[in-house]
């Protein structure tokens, strides 16, 4: 299976991104994911304040999810048909005025609209990645996207520790409208310094290029691969995170909610290996830091499994774990926004739905494995999931070697 690689889209700027506007993107696209994440730990406080009853308050979540989901299909593939800059723009500022409209709701159904319109919103985060990925050259292009990446993983795990301490100082609604002021700075900070991109845009109609995406990932094997070990590896990453609060919080440990949180932060490890598969990609090792991470991700799941023995271990199975994630996603939105840079929104949509997919899978399988086996089935089940990923890599590169000793036995001789 060849991985092959294109130029950069037309127009883009030869010089690429500086150093600094690649973190000032990464930061932008931090903040962007993380008005997903604010709400989860304040849903008490919300239910509390609007008189929401604790079974509804739920809907905050899912609504924020479903949102995001729709904006994936929607409103991504928008960016190879307008000028992503004004998409960016434009939606930044939406995006505030959705976080006011929650900052300021009175009554359930306020609430409710505006946390969709939230998530809706939120996919931002893709629209920045395929910009920095349009503008990179295509020598910086895994280095930009492994940064840029950086910045989503670190506003996820900052999201839900900085929304419980501005929650204890100002209240719930503190957060939300920080975040609109937030917001509305930094596109000020990205309309100054994100350079124009004069790329001719694909000659698409906004139907063509929605209903192009499952055509083109069922075209190409090498998107739907890409998108297959997606699936898996958040399908891995989701069923340890969604469990891991249920052994923690029953006894020997009866840890609070505080400080099963700050568990997270242990996923710091993924910002690292997003920056640094990144590199590895541009310098060519994209396909074997796919394969070693792989590795690693289903070795992490036997350091996992010494919970509840060893608190140790089991973190040290963490930090293998978000690392290996995050380096496989890098490589696979490199290989992504590689192989079609004019059409680099439209597909960074439809593998973030496979990514959708795979997190949801692995959260309502874990749920049922620790119901009925406890945690070594979800041991099981998630390194199940991770063997899978790593067979089909084994496999694509078995069936890649065959491919090229048969082309090279069929070639004339001299």
């Amino acid at each position: 299976m060849s991985e092959k690689t294109a130029d950069a889209p037309n127009g883009a700027p030869a010089r690429g991104l500086s150093r600094i506007q690649t973190l000032i993107v990464a930061t932008a696209a931090g903040m962007s994911v993380a008005n997903i994440y604010y709400a989860q730990p304040l849903l008490d406080l919300m239910a509390r304040d609007i008189g929401i009853s604790p079974s509804g308050i739920g809907l905050v979540v899912t609504l924020t999810q479903v949102g995001y989901g729709l904006g994936l299909i929607f409103i991504v593939p928008l960016g190879d048909l307008v000028d992503r800059r004004k998409l960016i723009v434009v939606q930044g500022l939406l995006s505030a005025i959705a976080l006011v409209v929650v900052a300021t709701a009175g009554a359930k159904a306020m609430l409710l609209a505006g946390m969709g319109v939230v998530g809706l919103l939120a996919v931002l985060v893709q629209i920045l990645i395929a910009q920095a990925a349009a503008l990179a050259t295509p020598a910086q292009r895994g280095g930009v996207v492994g940064t840029v990446t950086s910045g989503v993983v670190t506003g996820i795990l900052a999201a839900r520790s900085v929304a419980g301490a501005i929650a204890d100082f100002g209240g719930w609604r503190a957060v939300y409208m920080i975040s609109a002021l937030l917001m509305v700075a930094m596109i000020g900070m990205l309309v100054r310094t994100l350079p124009g991109q004069t790329a001719a845009r694909h000659p698409d109609t906004y139907l063509g290029a929605l209903l192009s995406v499952p055509s083109t990932f069922l075209r190409e094997p090498v998107l739907l691969f890409r998108g297959m070990l997606a699936l898996l590896i958040f399908a891995s990453f989701s069923t340890f995170w969604t469990a891991l609060v249920l052994p923690l919080s029953a006894p020997p440990f009866s840890y609070s909610p505080t400080l099963i949180g700050l568990f997270g932060l242990v996923g710091v490890a993924g910002a690292i290996g997003a920056t640094c598969a990144g590199r590895l990609a541009d310098k060519g090792y994209g396909r074997w830091t796919t394969g070693a991470s792989l590795a690693l991700l289903l070795a992490s799941w036997g350091m996992i499994a010494f919970l509840p023995r060893s608190i140790s271990l089991m973190l040290v199975g963490v930090f293998l774990l978000d690392l290996a994630v995050q380096a496989v996603h890098v490589t696979n939105l490199g290989v992504v926004v590689s192989l079609h840079p004019h059409r680099s929104g439209r597909l960074i949509g439809g593998y973030m739905i496979f990514y959708s997919v795979g997190s949801a899978a692995g959260a309502i399988a874990a749920t049922a494995t620790y119901a009925r086996y406890g945690w070594p089935g979800i041991c099981v089940l998630g390194a199940a999931f991770s063997g899978i990923a790593l067979a089909m890599w084994i496999a694509s590169r078995f069936l890649a070697s065959t491919a090229g000793a048969r082309r090279l036995a069929e070639s004339p001789r001299e």
